[in-house]
């Protein structure tokens, strides 16, 4: 029994942003899939925008703290009086998983180790190096809070070998979790490894997912509804059939066709 059966976003305005996107304003009755249901298209078309919408209605944690208490998402805050939600029931735990907040947890990472090296430059020489360590650690609030979600240091591992990190600490039982093109990072290697982590949580565990994608390779997990996005509307397809999967099958049979042109 999935937590959200079906979503649909009522406005008739066309204008300005985010009402003028097409996955705004096509966004009528999409059914979601017990399990997983993924949408695709080009940049721009929306698909990123219906998931933050719909975790912002969720008030979904996120990497940093809850969507709902962030600054930015202007575009979902717009469009929360249109939202219909036909919800089954209200799930115990929920995740928004988003690259950028990813990078952004990187960099504040590195901005509070080097401003503390600042402050404790002047103790070079007179203090140990293995302490004057300690204690920028121990002044870094992003290296504590880090420690404390995942146990290790994010920086001792690869963007793709992190990110399966975070995603496989924060997704578990009977929980509902957005996941914005995770592909990001990942190698096409690990984007099969983490279609198999999501497959494997479905076989014993109480779980829906939502995500946007531009991988042809997560548009074809096994069972999911996909939904391609584009300027005419939103359709339920196979894989296959998407635009995405049809440019790179196209150019990985005949790539000297495309390579000619540029």
């Amino acid at each position: 029994m999935p937590f959200i059966r079906s979503f649909s976003l009522n406005c008739s305005r066309q204008h300005p942003f985010p009402f003028n996107v097409p996955g705004v304003r096509f966004a009528r009755n999409i059914a979601l899939d017990d399990r997983i249901t993924v949408f695709a298209g080009d940049n721009g078309c929306g698909k990123s925008t219906l998931l933050e919408t719909i975790g912002l209605y969720l008030d979904a944690p996120l990497i940093g703290g809850r969507i709902g208490g962030r600054q930015g998402f202007e575009g979902p805050r717009a469009l929360q009086p249109f939202l219909e939600i036909q919800q089954v029931r209200r799930p115990l735990k929920s995740f928004f998983f988003r690259a950028e907040d990813f990078s952004e947890f990187l960099y504040a990472l590195r901005r509070d180790r080097n401003r503390n090296a600042a402050h404790l430059d002047e103790l070079k020489g007179a203090v140990a190096d293995s302490v004057i360590e300690e204690m920028n650690n121990n002044m870094n609030p992003t290296l504590k809070s880090m420690y404390k979600d995942y146990g290790d240091s994010m920086q001792a591992f690869s963007h793709g070998e992190a990110y399966l990190k975070i995603i496989g600490e924060h997704i578990s039982d009977n929980g509902i979790y957005l996941l914005d093109e995770p592909e990001a990072a990942l190698s096409p290697q690990k984007q099969l490894t983490l279609m198999a982590y999501l497959l494997d949580m479905l076989k014993s565990r109480n779980t829906q997912f939502i995500i946007s994608t531009h991988s042809p390779i997560l548009m074809g997990i096994p069972g999911a509804r996909l939904y391609e996005i584009q300027e005419e509307g939103i359709q339920q397809v196979d894989f296959r059939d998407t635009e995405h999967y049809r440019i790179t099958h196209s150019f990985l049979n005949n790539p000297e066709m495309y390579l000619r042109y540029l």
